[in-house]
């Protein structure tokens, strides 16, 4: 069996009193693990603060855009290339190029329609009727085909070659996030990519509570007569000791980033740039939910990552049994005791001889960690030391 290529990584982070990811009542979410309430932030919340760590990192030409507006994205490509084609005429040949490249309708929303009709003002602009994830490779590859049959664009789209193409354009090129967190494309699944990497739900290692802040606003403007508040509420929050994992499938990811090319392409972006973005983004986002009322600007005290050549690992159930916090030592440090203990069980059980281990870790608390594998002075240190091996790895299976 060939060997694979698996990172795991594993992220042990304090966020104090907080509201990163709100559930439908706007109380901060939980999850029952190990037969206790615990904190939890999704992993949707996490994949979309990753995402946009991407934007200070990778060029927006390595990066995908998600929106149901995408016939107007399209349309300001056609016009840069081609100004004769402007406004509503743009935006019909952007929707049959890609009605025919996705095989989704894109036309103007029902509702909007009605008011735009009722009110007397112009004819919205087309879009899909779900969130379309396109790369910026594709789009600028769609625009120049639908510049050169502009002139009739519904007849030029007709030609099977034609279709052929313009399917083509949208399943190959991916962008460093859609390699990653893969696309679903409801109406045509031909064009879906798989994701390479997997986000858990990130948990709290110990029982959470959720409190209620209640506050009040002043008027700016009130005299002493008029002593009250201008503005009552609550907000709900919880702080926590989360264990965040992610694991990356390296050989999926280097076929997502080489998908559709030529023989005789490289992809536009490597697989270890991609990897080492992942990495940065993944240990240095935060979800940003109410982070104006509570500030929670924290990173990991520690993060583990792990080079497989089987299969992803998490170490999850080290903190099947929660944790229990004292006044001398939090939760942190009996969280990695507890992780210290638990990864090298799991690795003599289940060996993996080929298995490559980094830590970066901050402070006393997390000294026990250091047995786990190779101490990194810093994440720059981190992230170039798991590109390397990962270049090695790609570089000696040829």
């Amino acid at each position: 069996m060939t060997a694979r290529i698996i990172l795991d990584v594993h992220a042990l982070q304090n966020v104090p009193p907080s509201n990163i990811n709100r559930d439908d009542t706007g109380a901060p979410k939980t999850a029952v693990y190990g037969g206790v309430t615990r904190a939890r932030v999704s992993s949707q919340a996490w994949k979309r603060a990753t995402r946009r760590y991407f934007d200070g990192l990778l060029d927006p030409s390595e990066l995908g855009v998600r929106t149901k507006r995408v016939a107007e994205l399209l349309a300001e490509r056609i016009t840069a290339l081609n100004p004769d084609l402007q406004g509503p005429q743009a935006l019909a040949v952007a929707a049959e190029v890609l009605q025919t490249a996705t095989g989704s309708k894109i036309e103007p929303p029902k509702r909007k329609a009605e008011a735009a009709k009722k009110n007397g003002d112009p004819e919205p602009a087309p879009e899909s009727s779900y969130l379309m994830f396109l790369s910026a490779r594709q789009l600028d590859h769609l625009a120049a085909l639908a510049i050169e049959g502009a002139d009739d664009i519904k007849a030029f789209l007709k030609d099977k070659d034609i279709k052929a193409r313009a399917k083509k354009i949208t399943d190959g090129r991916h962008s460093v996030d859609i390699a990653l967190f893969g696309r679903m494309v409801a109406d045509s699944t031909d064009i879906n990519v798989d994701a390479a990497a997997q986000v858990a739900h990130a948990i709290s290692v110990h029982r959470a509570e959720i409190e209620s802040d209640y506050f009040t606003a002043v008027d700016d403007r009130n005299t002493d007569a008029e002593p009250g508040a201008g503005m009552i509420g609550t907000v709900d929050f919880n702080s926590a000791t989360l264990y965040r994992y992610a694991a990356l499938d390296v050989d999926l990811l280097e076929r997502n980033l080489g998908k559709g090319l030529d023989t005789d392409q490289e992809p536009a972006t490597p697989v270890r740039r991609a990897v080492e973005a992942f990495l940065e983004a993944f240990v240095s986002s935060l979800p940003t939910g109410k982070i104006n009322t509570f500030g929670n600007h924290t990173l990991p005290d520690a993060v583990v990552v792990k080079l497989r050549a089987t299969r992803a690992v998490s170490f999850v159930s080290a903190f099947e049994k929660p944790i229990t916090a004292d006044v001398t030592s939090g939760h942190m440090e009996h969280a990695c005791a507890r992780l210290a203990d638990y990864a090298p069980e799991i690795e003599r059980a289940y060996g993996d001889d080929t298995c490559q281990t980094w830590v970066l870790r901050i402070g006393p608390a997390t000294a026990k960690l250091a047995s786990l594998g190779t101490e990194t002075p810093s994440l720059a240190r981190l992230v170039d030391s798991v590109g390397a091996a990962i270049a090695q790895r790609l570089e000696q299976r040829g």
